[in-house]
């Protein structure tokens, strides 16, 4: 019988393995996917707003997409639309998932829900799942947060011990404010900035720096050196293209639309990166009202997605799998991430023979790419193809508004 985690392992390595294990290839692939088989992303890394405007959400819209952490599910709810169905290959992911889902569901009120994901650093966290949550859970979801993770404590306790400051991503954040600190620079000082000259400033003055010293050109220039972003071995080489071949450039690049593209006041992706947290609500504030914050974390928004989570199906199997579930012409949306990325040409045609069978007229995809371009032409199947509209200058300018800045490209293609 499979359980949830040999399910993981073999749903990854056929994602990621391309390469023989006698190979550096191979090796680096495998490395990666051990790297990736527990949590990875608590906070997704791409913007629910740019992904809103870019769908195009009805009531009537049927969308599927990558769960991930789970965050844009639960904004998506915000735009009101009939079904949204997430499938990941992580059964951490799909586990958190599930968490959230239960949490808003059963937590008492608004400031429980959330001081659990929204501050995730408080005792009182394990309490309220113990009162409210763990019964309300299927049992493998119960079974991974009550089980222990690979430093013996139990997972729940994540939600006390800080969950940002945790998982794949998480570490990778923390290592690099050490490696700042180690250079002198303190990154927590971007989100104290009050105007966008300010960030500018602060920007040039010590973070551009640190790309230029030795030890960090080295590091970056090392394909493990990014797991923590969650990027494989044949991602990295789209980055990296993307900055003819120097990945110091493309990273500082990034990181300098992430600190001075947009105000402190409305990035949350920005807090997170630089202060490893959200934006902390004032005294005088109620509980979530003050910095930015994702749309589902928002109060503003907690009555409407609190009445609409049951459109919600998670599923633990890739995209493909579920859409040969589908009907013909009944999905609105797709939601791809930066899964491509990753894809052999088999792979993609595939997935995109599935997508043209199930896409309404209208139907919209998205992704987001590594390097600048849409990796569709020359890989996907004329004929594929063909049946789709690339929205070049909508992509452009979505891509422009993306607050996590860490994408090369944004793209959006239509079903004719």
């Amino acid at each position: 019988m499979s359980t949830p985690l040999k399910q993981s392992k073999k749903n990854l390595s056929q994602a990621v393995h391309r390469s023989s294990i006698k190979t550096s290839s191979g090796l680096l692939e495998r490395a990666f996917t051990f790297a990736f088989k527990g949590m990875v992303y608590p906070q997704i890394w791409e913007d629910p707003q740019v992904d809103m405007k870019a769908l195009q959400l009805k009531p009537d819209s049927r969308i599927i997409t990558i769960a991930s952490g789970g965050c844009n599910v639960l904004s998506y709810l915000t735009a009101n639309p009939e079904q949204i169905i997430a499938v990941d290959l992580n059964r951490a992911h799909v586990a958190l998932n599930h968490l959230k889902l239960a949490a808003i569901k059963h937590l008492p009120d608004y400031s429980t829900f959330y001081r659990f994901f929204g501050e995730a650093h408080e005792k009182a966290n394990v309490e309220a799942y113990h009162l409210y949550l763990k019964d309300k859970l299927d049992k493998e979801t119960r079974h991974y947060w009550e089980s222990r993770d690979w430093t013996g404590r139990r997972r729940i306790t994540l939600f006390s011990r800080d969950l940002y400051h945790h998982g794949l991503l998480g570490y990778f954040i923390g290592l690099t404010h050490k490696i700042a600190k180690f250079y002198g620079v303190n990154l927590n000082e971007v989100v104290k900035a009050k105007t966008l000259d300010e960030q500018r400033t602060i920007f040039d003055r010590t973070i551009a720096p640190l790309f230029d010293k030795r030890l960090i050109r080295w590091a970056t220039s090392k394909k493990m050196s990014l797991y923590g972003l969650g990027i494989p071995p044949a991602q990295y080489e789209e980055l990296a293209a993307s900055g003819g071949g120097d990945m110091a450039v493309v990273l500082k690049g990034r990181l300098e639309k992430l600190a001075c593209g947009f105000s402190m006041s409305d990035n949350y992706f920005a807090w997170q990166a630089f202060s490893r947290g959200y934006a902390p609500a004032s005294p005088k504030e109620a509980r979530g009202s003050s910095g930015p914050l994702p749309p589902y974390l928002s109060q503003s928004h907690y009555e409407e997605i609190k009445s609409r989570v049951g459109r919600v199906q998670i599923r633990h199997k890739n995209f493909k799998e579920q859409l040969v579930e589908e009907a013909d012409q009944s999905m609105h949306g797709f939601v791809l991430l930066d899964a491509q990325d990753w894809m052999t040409d088999e792979q993609l045609n595939d997935l995109w023979a599935e997508m043209s069978r199930t896409a309404h007229k209208g139907g919209r995809v998205i992704f987001r790419t590594a390097g600048v371009h849409s990796i569709l032409p020359g890989r996907l199947s004329p004929d594929i193809l063909a049946c789709w509209n690339y929205e070049e200058e909508e992509s452009q300018k979505l891509n422009a508004e993306d607050r996590s800045a860490i994408y090369g490209g944004f793209h959006i293609y239509t079903r004719q």
